[in-house]
């Protein structure tokens, strides 16, 4: 404020008695408040830029691009028959709604109540609770399309998803009256997972002659939420590495940069997209190895907390199935060493597998 006064001369008058001093005391003002003094602020509200360093441009980053750098389409034939049955029998087996509920809270107001009170909902003080079951039938006053929502979920005909629910147990389709909502929930996960292995089973994949731009590299290099991002890494691609969990991804990270055996990594980008029957599956990491320190010198990997396969979600768990079988595929026609593929927890997991 006192520079612009200065510069526009609206300073505001001095004292008599201190006219005659007026520039030294402009000077000393102007050596106290200087903006050479002042830090620079930054706003950490902006994106920050997350530049690709000399590490893509190393010849072993590059050798294992090429040989991941490769599109291709799926093909599938599976029997509709086959999957009816394995509908029938996994709902029949697995279908269970929970029936609506409701709670009664009985509470007095407080003798005085602030507005922050109010706002929190604290202006009153709960003495009892109870909890009931809504016993009567919710389908029987709301109108739903059953077999048309659950064909359009599950993307089958009308008639498919009819005959399964036309020879499940009558006393599981009966738990749609009680909750309709989530027994469409449940049914078409459950569809959807036994199409997903009836498809997989049968699934295939042809490479094509189309590859990735390098463009999937460039266009993800605004941070906005510096929490997922680790810095101070030397041998990634990028100069922050983009995590998904603050545990797994980021100890593996640690360890994987520290690595004698790693001689550069890359947190694949959201582009590089393999095509599935259950939807596009986005692997994590892409490592190259020291050549002569492992077996697998070339390995995309997946990082899971968990190695059980009854722990992981089923589409997820249908996506890494995919995900070998497109592998298989493309190190079919390789000429070069093979791409290694597995789903791993820790580093220590990694350097079993590659070894």
């Amino acid at each position: 404020i006192f520079h612009e006064a200065k510069a526009n001369d609206k300073l505001a008058p001095m004292p008599p008695e201190l006219v005659p001093y007026r520039e030294q005391i402009l000077s000393l003002i102007e050596g106290v408040y200087s903006d050479v003094q002042l830090p620079s602020v930054d706003d950490d509200r902006k994106p920050k830029v997350n530049p690709l360093n000399a590490n893509f441009d190393k010849k072993e980053f590059q050798a294992l691009w090429q040989r991941i750098n490769q599109r291709a389409v799926y093909k599938v034939n599976f029997d509709s028959r086959e999957l009816v049955e394995n509908c029938i029998r996994v709902l029949d087996k697995e279908l269970r709604v929970t029936p609506l509920q409701y709670t009664i809270q009985d509470g007095v107001q407080v003798t005085q109540v602030s507005a922050d009170q109010l706002q929190s909902g604290k202006s009153f003080a709960v003495r009892d609770t109870e909890t009931l079951t809504y016993a009567a039938s919710v389908a029987s006053t709301v109108r739903y399309d059953l077999v048309g929502k659950l064909a359009e979920s599950c993307v089958l005909t009308r008639k498919t998803i009819a005959e399964i629910l036309k020879a499940i147990d009558p006393s599981v389709f009966d738990q749609f009256s009680q909750n309709p909502e989530h027994f469409l929930a449940e049914a078409s996960r459950l569809i959807k997972e036994q199409k997903a292995s009836a498809i997989i089973e049968r699934l295939s994949y042809d490479p094509t002659n189309e590859t990735y731009d390098v463009d999937i590299f460039t266009a993800e290099q605004k941070i906005t939420d510096m929490s997922k991002a680790v810095e101070g890494m030397s041998k990634h691609i990028y100069d922050y590495v983009m995590v998904d969990s603050q545990g797994v991804e980021r100890d593996f990270v640690t360890e994987l940069d520290t690595s004698k055996e790693v001689v550069v990594y890359a947190k694949l980008p959201r582009g590089f997209l393999i095509p599935t029957p259950v939807g596009d599956y986005n692997p994590d990491w892409a490592i190259s190895f020291k050549e002569g320190s492992v077996k697998h010198v070339y390995f995309v990997a997946e990082t899971k907390g968990t190695m059980s396969t009854l722990e992981l979600r089923g589409i997820e768990e249908r996506k890494i199935e995919c995900a070998r079988k497109f592998f298989d595929r493309i190190n079919m026609d390789a000429k070069q060493e093979n791409i290694r593929y597995d789903v791993v927890n820790s580093y220590s997991k990694l350097m079993e597998v590659v070894s």
